[in-house]
């Protein structure tokens, strides 16, 4: 009887040595508040410098919201859904997000979320017969989102859209090449809530507009950049107003700046 008492506990203490091993060899894996893609990167990896990722997509989800995904070395980092604040930062490196037929990056964050892009590169294939890319970013929720030293081209809706609906959403586009898309930037935010505040930035052969602002509450404040190439530098619609301080530059065929009312 000894003997059979020993083995059961012998037995009983080995199951709870498997199960005790088993619930410490996977532990949930914690976000790291700085992650980093490579074109020579694996989505596999933990995002580490040393063991970078290859996408923002892969990046993403392995950062803790609030934190930032930066660029090792140059490549082409593929199309993003942002839902958590964030900032990606490539600036020195060609960091690409090259597409056809659908956005860039979504912004789909919270409502008291606030976005970072800087130093990417966005090409939307805009050249038959490659179907073009819909927006280079589409925000639909954040509360702020900054669009930094970007170039943005090729897309067959716009450049930068903001759609946000009957959220409050703040984009500043500033130091930005936006050139060949259907519109440079709109801002049509079907709740009127939707505001670009346009800083230092080079508009250029847009075919459609530079800037769109449609529907009553949506607004545009421009300053300081330069635009040329495009049927209109400004098209307000349905509502929608502007504001500048006037220190723009229109090329022979944008539209009369004289659409834009001064700031103060």
């Amino acid at each position: 009887m000894r003997i059979v008492r020993r083995t059961a506990l012998s037995t009983m203490g080995a199951l709870g040595f498997v199960f005790a091993m088993g619930v410490t060899a996977a532990p949930a894996q914690a976000q790291a508040t700085r992650t980093w893609v490579s074109g020579v990167g694996d989505d596999a990896n933990p995002c580490s410098r040393t063991a970078p990722c290859r996408t923002f997509a892969g990046a993403i989800s392995k950062t803790a919201a609030g934190g930032e995904i930066n660029c090792l070395d140059g490549g082409g980092f593929g199309a993003v859904t942002i839902t958590k604040s964030i900032t990606i930062t490539c600036t020195g490196v060609e960091a690409g997000i090259l597409v056809a037929g659908q956005n860039g990056v979504i912004v789909n964050a919270g409502v008291n979320d606030r976005v970072v892009l800087r130093g990417l590169d966005f090409e939307g294939l805009n050249t038959a017969p490659t179907t073009p890319g819909i927006s280079g970013v589409r925000v639909v929720s954040a509360r702020d989102v900054v669009i930094e030293d970007c170039d943005i081209r090729g897309f067959g809706t716009a450049g930068v859209t903001v759609d946000s609906g009957a959220v409050k959403a703040r984009v500043t586009v500033s130091n930005s090449r936006i050139v060949g898309n259907t519109l440079g930037i709109q801002v049509i935010s079907a709740g009127g809530q939707g505001s670009a505040k346009v800083t230092g930035s080079f508009f250029a052969n847009n075919t459609t507009a530079s800037i769109r602002v449609s529907g009553a509450g949506n607004s545009a404040a421009i300053d300081g950049n330069a635009f040329f190439g495009s049927p209109k530098a400004l098209e307000l619609l349905s509502g929608g107003t502007a504001t500048t301080s006037g220190n723009n530059a229109f090329g022979t065929v944008a539209s009369d700046p004289a659409t834009l009312t001064p700031l103060g």
